[in-house]
């Protein structure tokens, strides 16, 4: 590895400059409908129009048909959505370079799950070892068009640690090449990445759960830098690993604080969403949630935008994060649900 075994013990990144002041309620929902938690922010390849994945007004979509995929322009104008009915639990989005959509879903519909063992459209307990009976839907990547048609679909409804499955796919990316990388288990029995080619064919995976170099708990966020290097938020480890497209480890960045979301821009600009430390995560004592902003080429960490609700218990902050070509950067929130906008003062 480059340089983690230089970083020793870190002091945390909370006094920067914060550059940024916030624009609340910014995007325009259909009237009548209300933000539901929010996990999923991108940018168009245009450079200037948002993406979002909602979770249909609360923090799931069981039984519910509405179009959870919604793109939005510049001016927080809703432009389109789509993906009713075809969602549990949105988690993760890409946008590849064709301009098609990625989409993760991290539980199921099963009996059970609707029922009552690990609450509504929530994974319960044995599915490691097979799908559960009754999904339908869910633990799933969905591929879309720009205008909503489904182009492919990996893994099976029901989830499992097989290969043709997924447990709790948290992110997905697309390399410039056309291969496909997915980050899965979000509550941490099942911790790897997966690698697939443009068709869809699994290549190959990495990763299981543990706190070691290369090992993984809970990897929620996945983003890749100009040289090709695939950064993972090893969010239960508190860390960035930074992975070669083989799953070779290069890296490891605790500055960046417990990531939840990465997005790293064309200038190898890095933004980092921390939505867990010191409420959810009494493990990671004196880091402060937020956004930090720094550089992927060498690490440095450059700048910090708070979360505003210092004091609660839940999750709150961004846990998304994206950031257009003019440098305004994106907040998906679960706790508070919605997206922020943070523009340059």
């Amino acid at each position: 590895m480059e340089n983690a075994a230089a970083q020793g013990v870190l002091q945390p990144t909370n006094n920067l400059p914060n550059p940024y002041q916030t624009i609340e309620n910014y995007f325009k929902m259909p009237e009548g409908r209300t933000w539901g938690a929010t996990s999923a922010v991108e940018i168009d390849r245009d450079g200037r129009s948002i993406w979002v994945a909602e979770r249909c007004g609360a923090n799931s979509c069981l039984d519910s048909i509405l179009p959870i995929i919604l793109q939005f322009d510049a001016s927080g104008k809703l432009l389109r959505s789509f993906g009713e009915g075809m969602f549990i639990f949105p988690h993760g989005i890409f946008v590849d370079r064709d301009g098609n959509v990625w989409v993760t879903d991290g539980r199921d519909n099963a009996p059970q799950a609707a029922s009552g063992s690990g609450g509504a459209g929530q994974a319960g307990a044995g599915t490691l070892s097979g799908p559960r009976p009754g999904a339908t839907k869910g633990h799933q990547v969905l591929k879309f068009s720009p205008d909503g048609r489904l182009l492919m679909t990996l893994g099976k409804p029901g989830g499992a640690a097989e290969p043709d499955y997924f447990y709790q796919p948290n992110d997905v990316l697309v390399a410039p090449n056309g291969d496909v990388f997915v980050s899965e288990g979000h509550g941490g029995a099942n911790s790897r990445i997966l690698k697939f080619s443009k068709d869809g064919k699994l290549i190959k995976t990495w990763g299981r759960k543990g706190a070691g170099p290369g090992e993984l708990d809970q990897p929620h966020a996945l983003a890749m830098d100009s040289r090709g290097r695939l950064f993972v938020g090893d969010r239960g480890n508190n860390r960035i690993q930074i992975f070669d497209q083989e799953g070779n480890l290069l890296d490891e960045w605790k500055q960046f604080s417990r990531p939840s979301g990465i997005y790293i821009d064309r200038q190898d600009n890095i933004y980092v969403a921390d939505s867990e430390s010191e409420s959810v995560a009494r493990n990671h004592d004196g880091w402060r949630r937020g956004i930090r902003i720094g550089s992927a080429k060498d690490g440095s960490v450059q700048a910090f935008i708070p979360d505003p609700l210092e004091k609660t218990t839940g999750t709150s902050a961004a846990e998304g994060v994206a950031a257009d070509g003019r440098g305004n950067v994106y907040g998906a929130e679960v706790g508070p649900r919605g997206v922020k906008k943070y523009v340059k003062r």
